[in-house]
C-alpha cells in the first residue's frame, strides 16, 4: 500500500532562469529535496561569476599576489639571482607572461563551470542551453538567442530568476574590447598594459587597480569621490590608499571621467574639469546593470526597482508568490555568496523546508585588493551615527608577532561590540587573507557571542588570528566611558 501511495505522489516542479551562483544552488537544493528541476542558462553553468567575473578575476589577483611575494622575498632574507657567463650574479627581474596567465585563468573558469554542470547532472537537474524568459507566472520559454524563436516551454510551479548583471557602459566611453575595456574583456590582453587607467574606485576598480599595479603596470585610478572604496570602513580605505601610493599608483580623487577615446595607439580620458590622461588601456569600472530587461518580469507581475532590479524579501521571494529571484539581479546584496544563499533559501521556502530569513548585518564581504579588506556586521560609522551603542577596538597587524615574521606591515583588526553586554556586532580585518581571517568574527556575529566568549577561545601562537583574541581581551570592560579606541 505504501508503495502504491508513493507512486501517486507528484514531484514539485522548479524552473530556474540563469545558472550563476544563485541559480546553481537553487537547482542543486531543489533536486536534493526531490523536485523536478530544469535550469536554463545561456553562457554556461556558473554564469558570469564563474566564467567572466569572480573566478577569473580572483585567479588574476592570486598571480599578482605571487609576484609581490617574490619581489618582497628579499625583505625576509631570500635572495633571488641568476649568474652570467662569468659567474657573477645578475639583478633579478619578475616577468609576467599575461597571455599565459589569462589562458590559465580562463581554463580554470571553464573547468569550474564544467564541474558545476556535472554536479547538477548527477543530482538529476535538466539543463537547457539558451535564453530564458518568463511566460506569465507559471512557465519559462527558451530560445537560442535573445528575442529569438522559442523552441522550448517549461511549465513549473516555482520559478527562480537568477540572471545576474552586466558591466554598466557610458555612451561617451563605449568599450571596444581592445583598449577601452570592461572587466569581462580584460582577459584578451596578451601583455601587461604599460599604463592602465581605471575609471571607478569601487570594489571592482580597486581590485583590478591593485592587481595590475602588482603585475607591473603603471596605474592611474580615477575616483569621483574623495577616497577609494566610498562607503567602506574609512580606516581600511586609508590603508589601501597608502599602499597604492607607495606602489606608484596615481590617485585622482573627486575626478569624474567625461569621455574615453581610443586613438589607435593609446586611450585619452577627458575629465569633467578639462584635464586629460593618456594611457595604453582604460578599464571602465562604473558599476553594473541587472540583466532583467525583456525577460517577461513585468508581464508576470513582478515588482521592479527604478534601476531594473527585482524586489525581493529576506527569503528571496518576489511580489508574485511562486516567483523567486537571487543574485545581482535583485535589490538585495551583490555578492556571489549572497546569491548562493538566496538560491537555497528560495527553494527551501517554496518547497516547505526550514528557512531562516537573511539579515544584511550578518553578511560577510571581502575586497580582494592587496591587502584584502573583510567586513561583517555593524561598522564603526554605525557607532558614530548612533545606530548602535557600541565600543570599537582596533589593533594594528604590525604589532602581531606572526605578522612581523611574515613581513606584514599594513593592516589591522577592528572589533565592534555592543556597549554593556559586550556582544560582538561587527568587525573589519585589513591584511593578507582577510577573507579567511574574518570567519571567526562572522561566527561571533551570527551566534551573538560576547567579546569575553571570543577571548576565551584559544588562538594558535603565533598566528594572525591571535589579534582577534587580543582585541576581544582588550574589550573585557565594554561599559566604561572611555573605551580606549585606537
Amino acid at each position: 500500500m505504501d508503495a502504491m501511495v508513493q507512486s501517486f505522489e507528484r514531484k514539485q516542479s522548479v524552473a530556474i532562469v540563469g545558472g550563476g551562483p544563485g541559480g546553481y544552488e537553487a537547482a542543486l537544493s531543489a533536486a536534493q529535496l526531490g523536485a523536478d528541476v530544469t535550469l536554463v542558462e545561456r553562457a554556461g553553468v556558473g554564469g558570469s561569476a564563474v566564467i567572466t567575473d569572480v573566478v577569473p578575476s580572483k585567479t588574476l589577483i592570486a598571480t599578482a599576489d605571487a609576484a609581490v611575494a617574490i619581489r618582497n622575498a628579499g625583505d625576509l632574507g631570500v635572495q633571488l639571482f641568476a649568474k652570467d657567463d662569468r659567474g657573477k650574479p645578475l639583478a633579478p627581474e619578475v616577468a609576467i607572461n599575461l597571455a599565459a596567465v589569462n589562458q590559465r585563468l580562463l581554463s580554470l573558469a571553464r573547468q569550474q563551470s564544467d564541474d558545476m554542470r556535472a554536479s547538477l547532472l548527477e543530482a538529476g537537474v535538466r539543463i537547457i542551453a539558451g535564453h530564458g524568459r518568463l511566460d506569465g507566472s507559471g512557465a519559462v520559454v527558451v530560445s537560442t538567442e535573445a528575442g529569438g524563436t522559442d523552441f522550448d516551454r517549461i511549465e513549473a510551479e516555482t520559478l527562480v530568476v537568477s540572471v545576474g548583471a552586466s558591466p554598466r557602459e557610458l555612451p561617451s566611453a563605449q568599450p571596444d574590447g581592445e583598449r577601452i575595456l570592461t572587466w569581462t574583456q580584460l582577459y584578451n590582453m596578451k601583455s601587461v598594459p604599460t599604463h592602465l587607467i581605471v575609471v571607478g574606485s569601487g570594489v571592482t576598480g580597486a581590485e583590478f587597480a591593485s592587481a595590475y599595479m602588482n603585475l607591473g603596470a603603471k596605474v592611474t585610478l580615477v575616483s569621483s569621490r574623495d577616497q577609494v572604496l566610498p562607503g567602506e570602513d574609512q580606516d581600511a580605505a586609508a590603508v589601501l590608499e597608502r599602499v597604492f601610493q607607495r606602489g606608484g599608483m596615481t590617485l585622482l580623487a573627486k575626478a569624474r571621467a567625461e569621455s574615453v577615446v581610443n586613438t589607435g595607439e593609446q586611450v585619452v580620458v577627458t575629465l569633467a574639469d578639462g584635464r586629460t590622461i593618456e594611457g595604453s588601456h582604460c578599464l571602465m569600472a562604473v558599476g553594473s546593470i541587472p540583466n532583467t530587461a525583456g525577460i517577461g518580469l513585468e508581464q508576470a507581475g513582478v515588482q521592479m526597482t527604478p534601476s531594473g532590479h527585482i524586489r525581493v524579501n529576506r527569503v528571496a521571494r518576489t511580489s508574485v508568490p511562486n516567483i523567486y529571484a537571487a543574485g545581482d539581479c535583485t535589490n538585495f546584496f551583490p555578492l556571489a555568496s549572497v546569491a548562493s544563499m538566496q538560491g537555497r533559501q528560495a527553494v527551501f521556502h517554496a518547497l516547505g523546508d526550514i528557512v531562516i530569513p537573511l539579515e544584511t548585518r550578518r553578511i560577510t564581504a571581502n575586497i580582494f585588493t592587496a591587502p584584502e579588506i573583510a567586513t561583517v556586521g555593524f561598522s564603526e560609522q554605525d557607532v558614530i551615527d548612533g545606530k548602535i551603542a557600541g565600543v570599537v577596538k582596533k589593533l594594528p597587524l604590525s604589532a602581531n608577532p606572526r605578522a612581523k615574521m611574515q613581513g606584514i606591515t599594513d593592516g589591522f583588526v577592528k572589533l565592534i561590540a555592543r556597549k554593556g553586554s559586550g556582544t560582538v556586532m561587527g568587525g573589519v580585518i585589513v591584511g593578507p587573507k582577510a577573507s579567511e581571517l574574518i570567519y571567526p568574527i562572522a561566527i561571533a556575529v551570527e551566534r551573538r557571542l560576547t567579546v569575553d566568549q571570543v577571548a576565551r577561545v584559544f588562538a594558535v601562537y603565533p598566528s594572525l588570528t591571535s589579534s582577534i583574541t587580543d582585541a576581544a581581551r582588550a574589550m573585557h570592560i565594554v561599559d566604561r566611558d572611555d573605551p580606549g579606541e585606537d
